[in-house]
Formats: structure tokens, C-alpha cells, sequence
């Protein structure tokens, strides 16, 4: 058995009491560690000892820690998020935002031409979607600073800065313009929910926690999108799984249709605006 395997199992094995995905953090904590794709290293894995660091890395998140957090990154959609302390991490369950986009804008030549993140963290949403359609602009909004900083130097860095605006704001406090696409994740925890291993322990409480059912920002946000929203557009708002039956008619109001949208493992996970 090569160095590298006898260490992956070794770390997933440590790892195992804090994670309900172990062997995917080890393998993700060593490509990071080797400065390899993790794909490279399960077809291909060096014959070498693991570098010191992997050994940090793993007590990190054995204690908690986010895998995004100690690798710096996070993989979404078709692009990487940087992200740190402070931040959200970015979930595979908010893709269904994405997919739900790319539908609706199946067979229009050149998709949405304006979209509007609203909570955009460190860009995660609004940067997807403008790799996807390349003649689109947008706009995030979000309250932190510290999340506009990554959502900025993620713009930068995937070449987006000229067709990427950050705004520190309210929600849509200041926002006149209609947008073709809108794009929300906003908190939906409710305050007394559990959640996974050190996520409440480390990700910030504004991006996760939304009053005793969890619907307060939705609550806010409901009035703003039917005027935010142009005619054959569309308005994904990530929900929590249960929340559907609670948010839909919060959101579907002012001429305002509905329907929800699925994530990969079954469960609802958006609701989706368009004009009736």
C-alpha cells in the first residue's frame, strides 16, 4: 500500500467522529496539501510520504473546522470560491439556484442580460451565473464587508471585475433597476436548529440564522422582488429543507407566480418567481 493511501485512511479514520463526509475531506486536505487536483490524486497518487502540513490540516478539521476554510477554497457550479473565516462556505445544495436558471433561460440566445445577487456572500452566486452567460452584468449585495472583500478578489481573479458590481447594503435597500435574473440566499436557520459539526462554531451567524422559524430575511425580502423583477425573468430564493409550505406564499405576492425547485438529494430547496 502507497504512503499516501495508508495516510488517507489513516486521516479518514480520525476524522470520522466530526465529519459525515471523512474520506472526501482527507482526499480534498491531501490534494491541497500535495498542490494537486484531487482527481489527479485518486488516478494517479504519488509515491511519497504525505507532506507535514496534510497532518495539520486534518487536526483542523478534526476539531470543526470547514475543509473551504483551511484550503482557502471552495469548488461551485463551474468555478472556484475563495473564502475564509468570516465567510459562508459555499453548498452544493445552492447549485439548484444555478440549474433552476439555466432552464428557465434554455433557448433564449443570450440568457439573462442584468442580475442581482442579493446576499452574495463572497460572490458565490452572481459569479456562477456570469461564467455561464459571458454578456451578462450583475450586481451583489450583502451587509459584510468582510464577505464584499472575498466576493471582490473572487471577481478579480476569474477575470469578472469589469462586469461585477459589490454593494454594501440592506438587502435591496437603494436597488431602482429591474433585473432578468435574481439570485438569493439569504439565511433560513432557525434559531434554535442544530447544525453539522462546526458550522455554527466557526461560519458567521448573520449568513446562517433568520428569527425562531428561520423566515425572517425572507419576510423582508418578499416585497422587494416584485419590483426588482423584469417581465420573463426569474427570482431563485434558497429555502431550508421543510420551509417550502411557510415561504412560497410569503414570496408569491404582487403578480408574482411560484413553484419550487428540488436540490439533488430530493428535498425542496428553492422557490422560483416569475411573472403570471
Amino acid at each position: 500500500m502507497k504512503p499516501l493511501t495508508r495516510a488517507l485512511d489513516e486521516a479518514a479514520r480520525q476524522l470520522t467522529l466530526t465529519s459525515d463526509t471523512a474520506r472526501l475531506d482527507a482526499e480534498l486536505l491531501m490534494a491541497e496539501a500535495l498542490n494537486i487536483d484531487r482527481d489527479k490524486l485518486l488516478l494517479n497518487p504519488p509515491d511519497k510520504d504525505p507532506p507535514k502540513r496534510f497532518w495539520t490540516m486534518v487536526e483542523r478539521r478534526a476539531k470543526g473546522e470547514p475543509v473551504a476554510y483551511i484550503t482557502g477554497r471552495r469548488a461551485f457550479w463551474d468555478i472556484d470560491i475563495h473564502v475564509g473565516p468570516g465567510v459562508l462556505v459555499p453548498r452544493p445544495d445552492s447549485e439548484v439556484l444555478i440549474a433552476s436558471a439555466i432552464a428557465h433561460f434554455e433557448g433564449k440566445a443570450d440568457g439573462p442580460g442584468r442580475i442581482l445577487d442579493l446576499g452574495t456572500g463572497p460572490g458565490t452566486l452572481l459569479l456562477a451565473a456570469l461564467d455561464l452567460w459571458p454578456k451578462a452584468t450583475g450586481i451583489g449585495v450583502d451587509s459584510s464587508r468582510r464577505a464584499l472583500s472575498y466576493a471582490s478578489a473572487n471577481a478579480r481573479r476569474l477575470g469578472f471585475d469589469d462586469r461585477a458590481k459589490f454593494k454594501l447594503g440592506d438587502w435591496a435597500d437603494g436597488i431602482a433597476e429591474g433585473f432578468d435574473l435574481i439570485l438569493c440566499n439569504p439565511p433560513y436557520v432557525a434559531e434554535d436548529e442544530e447544525l453539522g459539526p462546526g458550522v455554527a462554531e466557526h461560519e458567521p451567524d448573520e449568513a446562517l440564522f433568520a428569527g425562531p422559524d428561520g423566515l425572517d430575511c425572507i419576510r423582508r425580502l418578499a416585497p422587494e422582488i416584485p419590483r426588482l423583477l423584469n417581465p420573463g425573468g426569474l427570482a431563485a430564493v434558497e429555502i431550508g429543507a421543510g420551509q417550502a409550505a411557510a415561504a412560497r406564499p410569503l414570496l408569491e405576492r404582487d403578480g408574482l407566480k411560484s413553484s419550487i425547485a428540488k436540490d439533488f438529494g430530493g428535498r425542496d430547496r428553492a422557490v422560483l418567481l416569475t411573472r403570471a
